[in-house]
Formats: structure tokens, C-alpha cells, sequence
């Protein structure tokens, strides 16, 4: 089949991550695949994982020329663009709920987000919650195909970053982006501190150098060197409060570590609190503290944490089964229902223009979010080196100046 994926962007992100290994699969089975991608790209974007440089990318623009069998959106803001693609059949990979990834003040761009999970399209998600979620408040039947673990990547044995010391206590990695309130990225490194870690590395996809507190730093690190640093560390601390079903404590359990985490949606899909890992009530910042001092100072209970968490990993499928799962969905499932090209651009056409109204409507009563809005547009204007730099300055300030609270 002519199958095309409708991708947001290439670069680093857990979602993308998920969109290539499916999207590798499926070409290593025969399919043609492409990938349609909204941000602009080149062969730099795509070098931090081993297959994407593999698959075939286009702008999105470029492919809405071509006709394929199935068009899958992956993201909100795709399926938004689905109807203008020529197919037989249409489908939504929902990988979270994605109306929570922005503030609730936002009250039409949530309801905007939300409509895309009415349209008629064949549902496929990766999370028990999002599944019930969509049945439950949209009325849509979805397949669940859980992702995957690159056994080949994600493994005890190998190459590490650094050995500990001998005597040294346990070192702790924060993995997550800036930049995005509710990754809490740098409300994770802050309770590290708190909680007497003396030895902090910081795993992230934003593009930095320094961070104050952290004497190492890995940004931007391609796929196949991360279990490098998993394996160079004990605990994994992940507060984000919004997820689908997130990947980084199976990798590090797969590496050999533990995680402490936030008990948000997705984490019971392979995290069993005080078997595997450390689940903390979202929200409880002191609970977090005691748990991570307790760990650094309780070697006993740690290596517990890790057994359990190398049993779960031992039973975690491999993204080879995830993936044919996925491929047998696609071949049968995603093909029951023809593509509804008229009915999905009307309703999305209806959805944006309540949206509009709404949203200027909210503009004008707030004029504050106008500013706001034209410098983030500015922003994204300035020169990459200049660009990095300001990530440079939004970590340190989040750092220095936030994250205190739980976003």
C-alpha cells in the first residue's frame, strides 16, 4: 500500500520517535511510505534517529499532490490538514490527549484540539487511558497498540558515558525539554537537589550547553547513544503531568535503573509503584524529595527497584512485535472504513471557524496575550544561533526563577 503518515515535525520528540519506528517497519515490509511533515526539515533534522534518514520525507505541501491508500494523522494539528489529502481510507494515531498540552485559560484552542477526536477517521492509539478516553467523551472505537522497546538499543550491556565512582552515591538523570510547562524539567532538577543528589546529569532535546546545577548535559543526543547515558545512571527523576504512554523510564528500566515519577495518565501501562519504580501523587513535591533522598541513602530498596524494573523490561515486547501489530492493523481495521473526504473538511472547516470567533473574542478581552503572542512570534524568527541561545536563557530562568510549582 501507498501509506502516508501526516508528521508535525522531525525533530527530537518521544511522539516522532514512535511515528518512525511504526513508519520503518511498514517499508522494511513492503508498503511505500511517506512521510508528510508540517516543519520545515532537512537531513541534519533527522540524524538523531537511525532509521529516518531511511524513509522518504516530504513537506507536506508537496505531498498533498500524490493519492496514497491510507493517510494517517499523528497529531491534532495533522488531522486538521487530513481532507486535503486524496485517499481511500483515513486514520488518527492519537498518542495523548493533546487539548491538555496547553493551559485550560485556553478555552477554544482546547475545544479546537478536542474536535479533531469527532471526526469520522479509523482510531489507533498506544494507551489504555487515551483509548478509554476517546470512548468514553468522543464515542470512538479505537485499536490499542502499545509501543515497543528497541531491544537492540535498550539493553544492561554496552558502552557507557561514565562509570561511577566507587563509594559514590547513586546518580540521578532528569530527562525532559524546556520550555514546556508541563514537562517540569527543571522543577525535577531542583527536587533532585533538595533531595541531596550530588551527582545530577540532564538529558534534554532542547538545545543547551549550560544549566545552572547540572555538571552534565547531553542535548540533542542521537537515539542510539541515550542507553549510553541510561546505563551511566541509577534513577531516572520524570515529573511531566501530561503524557500518552511515555517512553524514558522503560528505557532506563531496560538499562538497568529505576525511575520516580509523577502518577500521570500512561504510567500504569508498565509502572508498578514500590515493584519497579516510584510513583509520587502528582503534585506532591515533598513526597518527591523523601523518595529520591531515601533511594540515594537505601542502596537495598534501590537494587530491589531495579530488579523489578529489569523483570517488567524482560517482558515488554519488542518494537519488531509492537510494530506488526500496528502493520495488522493497518491492513485490516484501517481499511473497513472508506475516507469521508467531504464530511471530515466540513467539520473541520466548522470547528476552526467557531475557533476563531472564540478565540479573537478572547484576544480582545485580554490584551496581554496579544503581546505575548507577537513576541513568541518573533522568536521563532531569530537566527538558530541566536535561537539557542535564548533556549539557553529560558532554562536558566526556569532554573532561577521557576520551577517551584507543578505545571
Amino acid at each position: 500500500m501507498k501509506i502516508c503518515f501526516l508528521v508535525g515535525s522531525m525533530n527530537i520528540s518521544g511522539g516522532t520517535y514512535v511515528i518512525v519506528q511504526h513508519a520503518s517497519y511498514l517499508q522494511r515490509a513492503g508498503h511505500q511510505v511517506t512521510l508528510a511533515v508540517q516543519e520545515p526539515f532537512n537531513d541534519a533534522t533527522l540524524r538523531w534517529h537511525d532509521e529516518a534518514p531511511k524513509l522518504r520525507c516530504l513537506p507536506i505541501g508537496e505531498a498533498k499532490a500524490e493519492t496514497f491508500d491510507v493517510v494517517i494523522a499523528t497529531w491534532w494539528k495533522t488531522a486538521l490538514e487530513i481532507a486535503d489529502f486524496d485517499a481511500g481510507h483515513y486514520a488518527y494515531f492519537v498518542q495523548s490527549i493533546e487539548s491538555r498540552f496547553y493551559p485550560e485559560s485556553e478555552v477554544p484552542l482546547r475545544a479546537l484540539v478536542d474536535s479533531t477526536y469527532r471526526l469520522p477517521l479509523n482510531f489507533v492509539t498506544e494507551a489504555v487511558w487515551i483509548k478509554s478516553h476517546l470512548g468514553s467523551k468522543f464515542g470512538q472505537s479505537a485499536a490499542l497498540v502499545r509501543n515497543g522497546i528497541r531491544k537492540d538499543v535498550y539493553t544492561t550491556v554496552g558502552n557507557t558515558v561514565s562509570a561511577r565512582p566507587a563509594g559514590s552515591q547513586p546518580r540521578v538523570l532528569v530527562e525532559g525539554h524546556f520550555g514546556v510547562k508541563f514537562k517540569n524539567t527543571a522543577l525535577a532538577i531542583k527536587l533532585a537537589k533538595q533531595a541531596g543528589a550530588k551527582d545530577i546529569w540532564l538529558l534534554t532535546g532542547s538545545p543547551l550547553q549550560w544549566v545552572p546545577g547540572v555538571p552534565r548535559i547531553f542535548s540533542r543526543v542521537p537515539m542510539v547513544k541515550t542507553a549510553e547515558i541510561y546505563r551511566s545512571c541509577d534513577i531516572l527523576i520524570k515529573l511531566s503531568t501530561v503524557e500518552g504512554m511515555f517512553g524514558p523510564p522503560l528505557e532506563m528500566f531496560h538499562c538497568g535503573g529505576t525511575a520516580v515519577v509523577f502518577d500521570v495518565s500512561g504510567h500504569d501501562e508498565y509502572i508498578r509503584n514500590q515493584e519497579n519504580a516510584v510513583v509520587v501523587p502528582t503534585g506532591n513535591l515533598r513526597g518527591v524529595v523523601d523518595e529520591v533522598a531515601d533511594l540515594i541513602r537505601n542502596t537495598g530498596r534501590l537494587n530491589r527497584l531495579k530488579e523489578g524494573a529489569l523483570a517488567t523490561a524482560a517482558d515488554w515486547p519488542s518494537w519488531e512485535a509492537s510494530s506488526m501489530e500496528f502493520a495488522t492493523w493497518l491492513e485490516s481495521d484501517a481499511l473497513r472504513v472508506p475516507a469521508d473526504r467531504k464530511g471530515i473538511a466540513g467539520m473541520n472547516a466548522q470547528a476552526f471557524s467557531r475557533y476563531d470567533i472564540d478565540e479573537k473574542g478572547r484576544l480582545q478581552n485580554n490584551p496581554g496575550i496579544i503581546r505575548r503572542h507577537k513576541l513568541s512570534g518573533l522568536a521563532a524568527k531569530l537566527p538558530p544561533t541566536l535561537l539557542r541561545r535564548l533556549k539557553a536563557f529560558e532554562a536558566a530562568g526556569e532554573m532561577i526563577f521557576g520551577g517551584n510549582k507543578v505545571h
